[in-house]
Formats: structure tokens, sequence, C-alpha cells
């Protein structure tokens, strides 16, 4: 079982209702346990518009391969009504790969870790709340880029 941690976003609809579904959805995936989740955050759009995010992180343990996860997370991102009409668009659901294990990996469509985790407060705040010590296998203890986005807008909502 290798250790992953997703993210999860919603900016249309009930993105709360949408989460926690999506949260039993990663609980549902085959050879996959839903070890914890972080609480759920509010967020404004990063590089896009429309309203406020919902954003959470979950922790994984699984035996699937970095490609069929992102292709599973993808399948519940459609089965919640994801559209993708253009870069950055507001979503029903966004399900991010952030980190599988220590992988190092980039190829079409996929890249691990997730370029820009350590960028974006409503990433790095949940995921620091799940594993405060956490080490990304490039750059390191993640708690120590969190003074890079102090200045970013994110609100701790409360338990999933």
């Amino acid at each position: 079982m290798e250790r992953v941690f997703v993210g999860l976003g919603a900016n249309l609809g009930d993105a709360h209702a949408t989460l926690t579904a999506a949260l039993r959805d990663l609980a549902g995936l085959p050879g996959t346990r839903l070890v914890a989740t972080s609480s759920f955050y509010r967020s404004a759009p990063v590089q896009a518009r429309g309203p406020d995010f919902v954003n959470a992180v979950a922790e994984l343990a699984t035996t699937l391969e970095p490609r069929a996860l992102l292709q599973a997370l993808h399948a519940i991102e459609d089965a919640h009504g994801r559209e993708r009409p253009y870069v950055n668009a507001p979503r029903t659901l966004d399900l991010d790969l952030l980190l599988h294990g220590q992988r190092c990996e980039q190829e079409p469509g996929l890249t691990l870790p997730h370029p820009r985790l350590q960028e974006r407060a409503f990433v790095l705040q949940p995921l620091l709340e799940l594993a405060p010590h956490l080490v990304h296998p490039v750059l390191g203890s993640l708690d120590a880029w969190s003074a890079g986005v102090s200045g970013q807008r994110v609100h701790k909502l409360g338990p999933a």
C-alpha cells in the first residue's frame, strides 16, 4: 500500500455535499482505504474567476499505480458532472493527485508530485493539517513553504 494525498475542490453547486460524496467515492476505490480527511476550507479562486472554492485533502492508502489512480479520479469527477470548457473553469469537482508516496514522475497528463502544491494555500494548509511533518521528495519539508502562501485567503470551515 502506498501513502497518497489527493486534493479536492469544488465551486459550483453544493460544494460541501459534493466533496463529502467524493470522499465516499475515494474510499470505495479498489485496493484503496481512506486513511484521513482534512477539514474543509474556503478559498478564493487562483488564476481563475467564479465563486469561492471549498477544498480539502484526503490521505489514502492504495495499491493503485499513479496512472490508474488518476483515471479513477477523473471518473469520479465525471460522475459528479465535471466539465472542462476551458483551463481553470469553475467546477463541480476537482480531484488532484498531489503525492503518490515519494514518486517523482513526469509524463503527459501526470506529474508527481503535483507541480504547484507548495504554491497554493488551499492545498498546503489542509495537507499540513493531515501530515504536519510531510517531506516532499524534491522540496523537502512542506512546512517550510507555509510562509510563502500566507497572503492567500483561506478560511478553515471545520471538519469534513
